[in-house]
């Protein structure tokens, strides 16, 4: 089969039933969907992280070590390490939602992450 039979080969499948979702249709089109969704969920965190930091230095004094500039870089290189952790451990359910709007929940997803209606309805 030459390279681009290959690469047609996917379209040439039997299409996904209708009952089935494009991320249970694919297992590549659900790792990129998760890598992109928590990517997304990384980005929130880190700005949000550097947003705070920003806040602390306008609001500390003069003197204060929060207004040091000098190790500026490195903190923000700790934001963004920690933003890329906690979204890996999809801390604040962003990459989550994005995966739950895009298609049906997986079974991998934890018991805890029903539907916010859901949620709401099990509480008198």
């Amino acid at each position: 089969m030459n390279p681009i039979d290959q690469k047609n080969a996917f379209a040439l499948q039997a299409p996904a039933s209708a009952d089935t979702t494009p991320a249970e249709a694919d297992p590549r089109y659900r790792a990129r969907a998760t890598e992109a969704a928590e990517k997304f969920e990384s980005f929130f965190i880190a700005d949000m992280l550097h947003q705070m930091r920003s806040a602390t230095r306008e609001l500390a004094d003069q003197d204060s070590v929060f207004r040091n500039r000098i190790d500026e870089d490195m903190l923000d290189t700790a934001d963004n390490r920690v933003a890329e952790v906690m979204a890996g451990q999809h801390a604040f359910g962003i990459a989550d939602t994005i995966l739950r709007a895009g298609g049906r929940p997986s079974a991998s997803e934890p018991r805890g992450s029903a539907p916010m209606n859901e949620r709401e309805s099990s509480h008198p």
